[in-house]
């Protein structure tokens, strides 16, 4: 779909502007104009400030916007009021200018004919697959404000979960951030410093000195390496995570790193079980679940693994059996609960205590990251600045020695 930029007049005689994505400049001109607008002028954007009105629109919205929208759409109907009539209340009076744009689109499709699922799949970079999913069947059912209430909860436990991780990595980011810091300093001002007292001297210096005033040499000469190889090593990590045989290894590597293992653990597991208990609590197929699951889970280790539990559920076998197959994925405590939601018919209350579970358990962490963070921090600093110290005072030491044998 493409951007149309338009002038148009209201029933009041208003001049109007604004911006809507369409298919093309007919159906946008026709979606104006089911808006109440008389149209006076519509053209198409450029493709560069269509991937730039793309790109703006989407960081715009936040996932509490969708949150609050899925909420407060939920309350409306309950309370009987119409389904358009809700979306253009809540499009009137939110904030957001480009939350607002992407509802009165909707209100505009759901006018020409559309049901709401659709209106919503037209703004999938937006509402995620799990959105339309629950609208649709919510439509179908009946339940529309139950599934909207689910997918407010669904979104808002998805919300916590990020933050968590966010919290989690703070430490470990301030920490490698203020040693490279450090170590800078040391490398351009303090040891060039410390070197021409050691050069005017005159004197056989020990191995260790040598090498760190190299390396004082080195960072002055080509500083600007300190900015060109992190840009490379993240540029390689990008290109390497876009094909998925390398992606594979680069995220088998993280669940091998000690400390970065149990956060990614934690957030795929709790991912993983609220994703399908809330689909599953919609009447959604297993099939389906494992789909919509599968796109948004972005570890290639761990999609491959559903991969082929979807494949072996597929053929009859049980979800706890398929998962057993994968334990270096899946803890026991996983397997267990799962088997006995199969067993007991209340799969969905199963998925439940484990995705609270894991939420907690990397809340928990994202607290006590910086407890284990720091030995490993104090361990790289350390020997950091015992080198630097053993560096500086091994001269000192070899010219008192010196003095001492004369």
């Amino acid at each position: 779909m493409s951007f149309f930029s338009y002038k148009a007049m209201n029933g009041m005689g208003e001049i109007v502007t604004g911006t809507l994505e369409e298919l093309d400049e007919q159906m946008a001109y026709d979606s104006i104009a089911a808006s109440g607008l008389h149209v006076l002028k519509i053209r198409k954007s450029s493709a560069l400030s269509d991937i730039y009105l793309k790109k703006v629109s989407k960081r715009g919205i936040k996932a509490t916007d969708i949150i609050e929208f899925a909420s407060n759409l939920s309350v409306m109907i309950r309370a009987g009021i119409p389904l358009m009539t809700a979306v253009m209340d809540i499009a009137e009076t939110t904030d957001n200018r480009y939350m607002k744009e992407r509802l009165l689109d909707m209100v505009r499709t759901i006018e020409m004919g559309s049901n709401f699922s659709l209106a919503v799949e037209r703004h999938q970079d937006v509402f995620p697959d799990i959105f339309v999913s629950l609208v649709s069947v919510g439509e179908e059912t009946g339940r529309l404000d139950e599934s909207l209430n689910d997918i407010a909860v669904h979104l808002q436990r998805m919300e916590d979960l990020r933050n968590a991780i966010i919290r989690a990595l703070i430490y470990p980011s301030f920490a490698l951030v203020g040693t490279g810091i450090a170590l800078l300093f040391w490398l351009l001002y303090v040891l060039p410093k410390m070197t021409g007292l050691f050069l005017a001297m005159d004197m056989e210096l020990p191995p260790i000195t040598r090498g760190m005033i190299f390396a004082s040499d080195m960072s002055r000469e080509y500083w600007y390496m300190f900015a060109v190889i992190p840009a490379v090593a993240f540029a390689a990590f990008k290109i390497l995570s876009h094909y998925e045989y390398t992606r594979y290894y680069v995220d088998m590597m993280k669940l091998r790193l000690p400390v970065m293992k149990l956060v990614l653990t934690n957030k795929l597991l709790a991912l993983f079980t609220e994703q399908l208990r809330i689909l599953l609590s919609a009447g959604i197929t297993i099939d389906r679940s494992f789909d919509i699951i599968i796109k948004v889970v972005n570890n290639a280790v761990f999609r491959r693994a559903l991969l082929n539990i979807k494949e072996d559920i597929m053929v009859g076998s049980k979800i706890s059996d398929s998962i057993q197959k994968h334990k270096y994925l899946f803890p026991n405590m996983v397997i267990r609960m799962v088997s006995i939601g199969e067993s007991t018919g209340n799969m969905p209350e199963q998925l439940d205590y484990l995705s609270g579970y894991f939420l907690a358990k990397l809340d928990d962490l994202a607290e006590k990251m910086g407890k284990l963070i720091e030995p490993i921090i104090i361990i790289i600093v350390g020997s950091m600045f015992m080198i630097i110290i053993m560096g500086l005072l091994a001269p000192i030491y070899n010219l008192v020695a010196g003095a001492g044998s004369q």
